[in-house]
């Protein structure tokens, strides 16, 4: 690539990066990857907000445009090449005359990156990078940069990040009836829509479709030379389809035509690597009966099953379930499900012990009560646990005795409360 019109591109996108407008702070502790003398690694789905967040943390840095050399390697001009990090690193000296904090964006398109970004951490050079597949990006850490660099999983919007960019706030302490109703109306409206950025900023599902075949091709396709593209397609719409539900290796096969039993795995840890979906074990302490057994799907956003899915007035319940898992997937919990005589959707484990049993409904009344309370009291006894969660969408109406240790939360209340 001619060096000259490479640092036009760099010219370009700097002036891109530093005007940044309409962004909001996240959820996290950004001190922690601020003082740190690691490399900072960023992961997650692709349109999650990663660029942004790399904005963030170069506005908490406080650096000037000279300071700092960034560079978004999602860009069609840019022809990745093996030394092209060198050089992008060469073009910033001779233009600013001055050792840059790096930002780079989309590294995992740039062969090699790693070597060049372990280079510049021997010299005590500041790196943040950001990367939307976790097969690739580990495999690269653990072989170059063990022990040197600190990993951030980033998400779309949590409710309250959605909340605040809606530029709305409703003190949890003291709702009035009003504002309590405006709350759970928004509450209904992330459930329906997710927290894509560009999704909740343009108010656009059709936007979770373009992002979920940007995904498909270039992410899985293009990425591992797949010829079947049919039978991807069909598998990850099978998947967003039953989101919140179990699945098997053999109806994947099934849905899909494949005649590859190996294939259908590949296809799903593809999926997995993109952050598109996550499958949860079923607790065992044993570790082979934990792999053996059926798994539950979960998508990365409710947009992604509610636009490639189901109807969303018919599956309230599955989307708040799958909320709830991302959720507990943004504090880093050790999830899984249990199955019995009853259900209990997430168990969190710490080291060996199980602490919490969490169980989600939409609705809590006579039909379902005994099912829903059942789980968590069939959990308590099995696992001697002591704090067990029954999350509804709204305040229970539903009057029935309850077990004192297990507590009644409205969904609201249970996505606002610190973690």
């Amino acid at each position: 690539m001619d060096k000259r019109h490479l640092q036009e591109v760099l010219i370009d996108q700097k002036a891109i990066f530093q005007n940044k407008t309409g962004i909001i702070d996240r959820d996290l502790l950004l001190d922690r990857y601020l003082n740190t003398s690691q490399v900072v690694v960023i992961t997650g789905i692709r349109r999650c907000g990663k660029s942004s967040l790399l904005f963030l943390l170069k506005q908490a840095l406080v650096l000037s445009e000279s300071d700092y050399c960034y560079c978004n390697f999602d860009d069609e001009r840019i022809v990745p090449y093996p030394n092209l990090l060198n050089d992008i690193y060469t073009l910033h000296i001779e233009l600013y005359r001055n050792e840059p904090v790096f930002f780079f964006d989309e590294i995992q398109e740039v062969p090699g990156w790693e070597k060049f970004v372990n280079r510049m951490y021997e010299q005590g050079r500041k790196v943040f990078i950001t990367g939307s597949n976790a097969t690739m990006l580990s495999s690269e850490i653990s072989s170059s940069l063990t022990g040197r660099s600190k990993v951030l999983e980033l998400f779309p919007f949590s409710f309250s990040e959605y909340l605040r960019f809606e530029g709305k706030y409703y003190p949890p302490e003291r709702l009035s009836v009003k504002q309590k109703s405006l709350l759970i109306n928004d509450l209904s409206a992330y459930l329906e829509s997710g927290g894509f950025p560009l999704v909740v900023k343009e108010k656009d599902a059709e936007i979770a479709h373009s992002l979920f075949q940007d995904i498909l091709y270039r992410d899985i396709v293009v990425r591992y030379k797949l010829s079947n593209v049919e039978e991807v397609k069909q598998i990850a719409l099978y998947l967003a389809s039953n989101t919140s539900k179990l699945f098997s290796y053999a109806t994947l096969q099934s849905v899909s035509g494949l005649k590859s039993l190996s294939s259908v795995k590949n296809y799903l840890q593809y999926f997995e690597s993109s952050y598109l979906f996550y499958y949860l074990k079923k607790f065992d302490y044993s570790v082979k009966k934990q792999i053996m057994n059926s798994r539950k799907v979960f998508a990365v956003d409710n947009a992604i099953p509610n636009r490639l899915g189901f109807r969303f007035s018919e599956n309230k319940g599955r989307l708040l379930e799958n909320m709830v898992f991302i959720a507990l997937k943004r504090r880093a919990c050790e999830i899984f499900y249990y199955s019995g005589k009853f259900e209990c959707d997430f168990l969190l484990k710490e080291n060996l012990l199980i602490t919490e049993a969490i169980q989600v409904t939409y609705t809590l009344n006579a039909e379902n009560f005994a099912r829903e309370t059942g789980g968590l009291r069939e959990v308590m006894e099995v696992f001697g646990v002591e704090k067990a969660t029954l999350i509804v969408f709204d305040d229970n109406k539903f009057n029935a005795e309850l077990a004192a240790e297990i507590s009644i939360v409205p969904a609201y209340e249970w996505f606002l409360a610190k973690p």
